[in-house]
């Protein structure tokens, strides 16, 4: 199944190349992945997903594991990020 991951801020160094400047990427998974199986392979550090969200919804740390996407689904995933 077709899926968008978008990684945003210092994450987008862990996107392809190709893909660096736009934040997102279409990927192809197998159906029933789950968000941990999508990321895993672009072995994004545990400590900067932060904040992750299916579709604008928001996925809790000790739900991703689980979470199975769909078709067509938007995975957004966002560093900690601090401010002034």
């Amino acid at each position: 199944m077709h899926i968008t991951l978008k990684l945003f801020a210092s994450l987008t160094d862990y996107l392809p190349v190709t893909s660096k400047y736009t934040n997102i990427v279409e990927i192809e998974v197998p159906d029933g992945a789950t968000i941990t199986q999508v990321t895993e392979p672009y072995r994004l550090p545990e400590k900067l997903v932060h904040l992750v969200l299916v579709n604008g919804h928001y996925i809790a740390p000790e739900q991703r594991a689980a979470k199975m996407l769909q078709e067509g689904d938007v995975l957004a995933i966002w560093p900690p990020i601090a401010g002034g």
